[in-house]
């Protein structure tokens, strides 16, 4: 299994279960030619960055919405959407300064490829839980894509830039765990993690490899 031991170490584990840290982490690293392609085309990633943390903010606002009774979610989801749109607009400054623009929007394969895995006509219970899995497992490929631009890249400024990228979304993906484990049965949630894992690994391992997309 990946160590994700880096992106961890940011977050509070005392607020994990037993069982979720012992279940967390990818199943395959990405390929290390990966940075090495990201870096011919960091202006491409760029782009794709800031969309991936656009969504990110729309997608913590449209959960909040659809669960709205939810207390805790609804906490602790407000200051992500902030903090996801800061994210945003920090690559949006980066382009500018490269005298870039934003460009449009492109395909996710590989999000769309997780939400083909869904279980769409589940329970209201299961389809929350795939929600929050979803959204854990895309923050957790984004910390390990990131470790990798902070390691990787030649441009120590940019190493620097995404960095604090790395070490934020390492707190969000075990928060959505930790919610999950809040409303439904903990050996539920681990169970279809390891589903998750699994499944992301296979995808990661028959999905092209490019230099132009985040994941």
């Amino acid at each position: 299994m990946f160590d994700t031991t880096v992106c961890v170490i940011f977050v509070n584990m005392k607020n994990l279960s037993t069982g979720v840290k012992n279940i967390l982490g990818l199943q395959l690293p990405s390929d290390p030619r990966w940075v090495n392609l990201a870096e011919l085309e960091l202006d491409e990633i760029l782009t794709d960055h800031a969309y991936c943390e656009q969504k990110a903010a729309i997608t913590c606002i449209s959960l909040i919405t659809k669960n709205s009774e939810k207390e805790l979610l609804v906490d602790e989801l407000s200051p992500i959407v902030t903090e996801e749109w800061g994210h945003f607009r920090m690559v949006i400054a980066e382009l500018k300064k490269r005298n870039l623009k934003l460009g449009k929007q492109r395909k996710d394969v590989y999000v769309n490829s997780l939400i083909q895995f869904q279980k769409k006509d589940g329970s209201p219970q299961q389809r929350f839980l795939d929600q929050m899995l979803i959204m854990a497992l895309i923050e957790a490929r984004s910390c390990e894509r990131f470790k990798r631009l902070s390691e990787g890249l030649d441009d120590l400024y940019m190493r620097n830039f995404y960095r604090k990228f790395m070490e934020s979304e390492a707190g969000h993906y075990t928060l959505f765990i930790t919610l999950a484990e809040h409303y439904l049965d903990k050996k539920v949630v681990r169970s279809r993690w390891t589903e998750w894992l699994k499944y992301e690994k296979e995808l990661i391992q028959q999905m092209e490899l490019r230099g132009d997309r985040i994941h």
